[in-house]
This record gives structure tokens, C-alpha cells and sequence, in this order.
């Protein structure tokens, strides 16, 4: 074990849902940024009361981790009025996007851009969000064909299900029981960042038998929290199942699915949510990951870590168990 692993990142402020990347041979990740309050918790996340984005930087996973302050602000957001939630970063042509969501100004979650020379900042946002986005969670993928996507969504308090008739409804009814479950949006961005070049379209995620996996699925199916990676020509999107707080894994052969559910990546940690990224760094694989572990449990005060993370040549992934090491 290395000698960060499973420890937090950073303990001078709380982070979460934690993007990580390498970029030009350092290790960058971009977290949420908790902030140290007390509320009451409820189901639409109104204690997630994020207003800035920090970027944490590594020269190695053995490396101290810096946190090299605030990179973009709500207030310097034109579009924006509260909850800047879980980000994503890519590189694009020498120039470096955080891609983040939150609220506009009527309430309603969106997905946006900022842009910097920098990977840790400062970004400047686009004037206003991209058109046809909505719900939370970004994750941007580059494919070996250079061409960019962004996988998002979330439910409950991400607004996911509020938008099955095609436009906005806050009181829309949520699939339940055997009936298919909502899963994850995939868009392919323009060349500039600017835009979506098509309308997000949603990913199914199937069962061993090529059935969608049902709403009730609790233990299996999509909640928040998407993310891409490849490995051996194969697609894999991971994710969280939210209320019963698994991350799981499926497989594909198209970057739009569908993708077939394969397994668990990790069992729950401490705390009610459950978000990731997966890098290869070095030839090895990573899982970046939070727990609400340096606040006691509290779900909205949570800390930043990554572990090794065992894939099998057939892309099968060993699951995690996140405290055996303390056993």
C-alpha cells in the first residue's frame, strides 16, 4: 500500500466527488467543496451548499497534496445561482475546461464550462450554460478518435427524473418496481467547448440477460456519479446506486451503450453518497473516491482518498471493501 492510500487528501477543508486526471505527467483531481456548516439533511441535497471549486494537485500518489485554492466561484458565474455540485476537467487543445454543474436562476440544474491556461486555475465560465444540459455530475471522456463526451445525472435532488417529458417538471413521477429505470445522459461536446453537437441522449444499462435493470433494482441500478474509462477496446461506465451507496460497473462496445451490468467496484463507505473517478496512473489503476470519515459520519463533510484498483485482463474488476485495511 502506498503510503497516501485511503488517507484524505487534504484535511484543511472538506472535498468530495473527486475527478481525477493526469495531465502533462501530474496528478490533478477536481473535488466538490463542502462546506463546514450544520443542516438538517433531506432527499434533494439542500445541505450540499457548494459555492467554489479548489484543485488539488500531486507530483505522485506518494507526493504531498496541495491544494491550490479557489479555481472558479459561483459569483463569477454569470448563469448561476447556488450549488455548484460534483466537476469534471479535460484538456482540449492545450487549453484546460472544468466542466461543473449548478443551479441557474430559476433553480433548475444545468451543466457549464470555464476555461483556463492552467489546470489549476483560475477558470473563467462561459457567459452561460450549455444548452440542452441539465441534471448534475458531469465526467468528461476523451476516446481514441479525439472525440469528447460528457456523461452526467443524477436523481432525487439532481433532477434527472424531472425531465422524462422532455422539458422541466419538478412534480414528475419517479419510475418504481419493475418498471426501467432512468439512466445516465451521454452528449458529445463540440471541438470548442462550447456546446453539445446533438441533444444528450440516455444510456441503458442491462441485465445479464439484455433486460434493463428495473427502478427497484436498488443494489444495481444508476443513481448519480457516471464515469467512463476504456480498457482493451472496451467501454466501462461506473456509478452510484445512491440509497443503498454501491459503486458499480457495466460494459460496453459503444460509447453510447448499451452497457451490461458487470459488478460492484465498492461496497459502502462512511456516510450517505458515493462518488468516484477511475485514472490509470503509471501503468497501475486508481479509484478516487470521498467518505465522511474525518467528519464523523456527517454526509455533507466529507474528505477526498483514493486506493488501488485490481482490473483483470478480461476487465473484470476485483470490489472493493474500503476499511479492511484498518482491520
Amino acid at each position: 500500500m502506498r503510503k497516501n492510500e485511503r488517507k484524505p487528501l487534504v484535511t484543511n477543508i472538506f472535498t468530495a466527488d473527486p475527478s481525477a486526471h493526469v495531465f502533462d505527467g501530474k496528478i490533478y483531481v477536481y473535488p466538490s467543496h463542502d462546506m463546514d456548516i450544520e443542516m438538517e439533511e433531506d432527499d434533494d441535497g439542500e445541505q450540499y451548499r457548494m459555492e467554489d471549486y479548489h484543485v488539488l494537485s500531486m507530483d505522485s500518489l506518494d507526493s504531498t497534496c496541495v491544494d491550490n485554492g479557489v479555481a472558479l466561484h459561483e459569483k463569477d458565474v454569470p448563469w448561476v445561482s447556488r450549488q455548484m455540485w460534483a466537476p469534471d476537467a479535460v484538456k482540449v487543445n492545450d487549453k484546460y475546461y472544468l466542466v461543473f454543474p449548478a443551479k441557474d436562476k430559476d433553480d433548475i440544474f444545468r451543466i457549464g464550462v470555464a476555461e483556463s491556461d492552467s489546470p489549476v486555475g483560475p477558470f473563467v465560465a462561459q457567459e452561460n450554460y450549455i444548452e440542452g444540459s441539465y441534471s448534475i455530475d458531469p465526467a468528461v471522456f476523451v476516446d481514441d478518435d479525439g472525440k469528447i463526451y460528457c456523461y452526467n445525472g443524477g436523481l432525487w435532488g439532481g433532477q434527472l427524473e424531472m425531465w422524462q417529458s422532455g422539458s422541466f417538471n419538478p412534480d414528475e413521477r419517479r419510475p418504481e418496481g419493475n418498471e426501467k429505470s432512468i439512466g445516465p445522459l451521454v452528449a458529445e461536446f463540440k471541438e470548442d467547448m462550447t456546446g453539445f453537437k446533438a441533444a444528450p441522449k440516455m444510456i441503458e444499462i442491462l441485465d445479464e440477460n439484455g433486460a434493463p435493470i428495473t427502478a427497484g433494482d436498488e443494489d444495481r441500478r444508476y443513481f448519480e456519479g457516471p464515469w467512463l474509462h476504456k480498457f482493451n477496446g472496451k467501454y466501462y461506465l461506473s456509478y452510484s446506486t445512491g440509497t443503498t451507496h454501491y459503486l458499480c460497473y457495466a460494459e460496453g462496445t459503444n460509447p453510447y451503450g448499451p452497457f451490461t451490468y458487470k459488478g460492484r467496484l465498492m461496497e459502502p463507505v462512511i456516510g450517505w453518497t458515493t462518488h468516484h473517478s477511475i485514472v490509470e496512473i503509471e501503468g497501475e489503476w486508481y479509484l478516487f473516491y470521498h467518505d465522511s470519515s474525518m467528519s464523523d459520519g456527517c454526509s455533507h463533510k466529507r474528505c477526498v482518498k483514493y486506493t488501488k484498483l485490481n482490473i483483470a485482463e478480461d476487465g473484470t474488476i476485483e470490489t472493493i471493501v474500503p476499511y479492511d485495511h484498518e482491520k
